[in-house]
């Protein structure tokens, strides 16, 4: 099961049903902005094989997440639709970590790091995930120099990029984070990181991590908060 913006172009969606892959589209609510209201990332976080959903997005795909077996846990309504009160799901796992603002993280999120010992890590960017393509448990790609500072103190290998050049609507750019996601051994982008001018530097990173890179030239490169695979 992959969750990703009903918004996300078509041929990402096509290629991953023809890998098998079903998917739950992620709808717009009153509850966000509407720029970013059909964003993944601020209704779901993943730890592990735990999805921690907001009510706000349950009530649209909950019956598409219980046919395919997959169960979830129902967090808190977001305490406004702007920043930073929509953030409280945009946490990221990496590994042994959970990285956030966790000022605002939603508490069903920091108690299930803590069930599993994570170790969570503060950071001012309250839009965490979508500042974070994770590529494994310990490699990471932003161009937010405030997380990368944050994380450096940490074993992990982080490539940070030149801001901007992916596309959100209603803003001058979005995140890379938000533009893409990793299913099974492919981080996959949602248009084409062929445009970026940092292509070549975050190929080279993923394939050195033993994947694949999948993009589409046929769509700009666009946010549309995160894939996250279930």
């Amino acid at each position: 099961m992959i969750c990703l913006s009903e918004n996300t172009h078509d041929p990402l969606k096509n290629y991953l049903r023809q890998k098998g892959h079903r998917i739950a589209e992620i709808k717009k609510t009153a509850s966000v902005y509407d720029a970013v209201s059909d964003h993944t990332d601020l209704y779901l976080c993943r730890i592990k094989k735990e999805v921690i959903l907001s009510p706000e997005q349950a009530v649209h795909i909950d019956s598409t997440l219980e046919e395919s077996g997959i169960s979830y846990i129902l967090g808190s309504p977001l305490k406004g639709s702007s920043y930073p009160y929509n953030i409280a799901y945009n946490a990221a796992w990496v590994g042994s970590y959970l990285i956030h603002n966790l000022q605002y993280t939603d508490s069903s999120i920091l108690k299930m790091a803590e069930q599993y010992e994570l170790q969570t890590v503060h950071v001012k960017q309250g839009y965490t995930k979508c500042n974070l393509v994770v590529v494994d448990e310990r490699s990471l790609i932003t161009s937010d120099q405030g997380i990368a500072a944050s994380l450096a103190k940490y074993p992990l290998d982080i490539l940070l990029i030149s801001k901007g050049h992916v596309c959100l609507k209603g803003f001058a750019y979005g995140f890379l984070g938000g533009a893409s996601g990793r299913v099974d051994d492919e981080m996959i982008f949602n248009g084409d990181l062929s445009a970026h001018p940092d292509f070549k530097r975050i190929t080279d990173f993923i394939e050195n991590k033993g994947l694949n890179t999948v993009y589409f030239r046929e769509s700009p490169l666009e946010d549309i908060g995160s894939i996250f695979q279930l």
